[in-house]
């Protein structure tokens, strides 16, 4: 399968990440607060199926789990996430990159300003609802690492698709197993029961082709993903930028 946004191009995003754990965490705790809230108030990842991709996502980032356990207490006790909603906004970057942006918030005007401010400053622009997401499929993507070659790639691929998985992307000492956004517990659970850790586990909006910039689009392009990165109500920033 061609079109993933190739993890080995991601692993400086990924780094920066690292070294905002905290926010990193908090952005994680706001998605499970908001996922017991739309589960009707289970904190139980066996009867919430958001919560349990959630729960899924926070542990490939290393998350305590002390810290997961009180996140789920204080949702489901508080009722904590009332006033937040989750909005998506589309746009593009410099040279054209499609860009789509997920944001939760408690104040709509806010985000949007925010978000409107981070396109412009670079060179972007926000664009109305489908004006780029039409270019992305929303799949589950579970990414494991094989640096240490603890791995063979035929046993991966095929414990993959016994699971459940649509499809196997091998990158060198990567493997990427794609799964359908139903899908994605199950094939999750079932590769963590055979012993498989994930540096990254999501649903993502993986982009079917992609756009290389010249030198000084892409330092633009990556000052504004820095925005949407510290931006508070931002989770998750998807975009079609080649950075090969």
């Amino acid at each position: 399968m061609s079109g993933h946004s190739k993890w080995h191009n991601i692993q400086k995003t990924k780094g920066a990440q690292d070294a905002k754990r905290a926010a990193s965490f908090t952005k994680i705790a706001k998605e499970m607060i908001v996922a017991v809230k739309e589960g009707g108030g289970s904190a139980d990842p066996a009867y919430n199926s958001r919560l349990a991709t959630v729960i899924t996502k926070a542990k490939a980032a290393n998350m305590p789990n002390d810290n997961i356990k009180r996140v789920l207490e204080k949702a489901s006790s508080s009722g904590t996430g009332d006033n937040y909603e989750s909005i998506t906004y589309e746009g593009y970057g410099p040279g054209g990159v499609a860009v789509i942006v997920e944001a939760m918030t408690d104040n709509r005007n806010r985000t949007a300003g925010s978000v409107r401010h981070h396109f412009d400053k670079y060179g972007g622009n926000l664009g109305a609802n489908g004006c780029v997401s039409w270019s992305f499929d929303k799949k589950g993507v579970l990414v494991i690492d094989n640096e240490d070659g603890d791995y063979e790639e035929d046993q991966v691929m095929m414990d993959a698709m016994d699971c459940g998985a649509d499809d196997f992307e091998a990158d060198g000492d990567v493997f990427t197993v794609y799964t359908t956004p139903d899908d994605f517990n199950a094939v999750a659970d079932g590769l963590t029961a055979k012993k498989y850790t994930f540096v990254s586990a999501q649903i993502e909006m993986v982009p079917q082709n992609y756009v290389k910039l010249s030198a000084e689009d892409s330092e633009k392009m990556e000052k504004m993903l820095d925005l949407f990165e510290d931006d508070d109500d931002v989770q998750n920033t998807w975009h079609n930028w080649d950075q090969e």
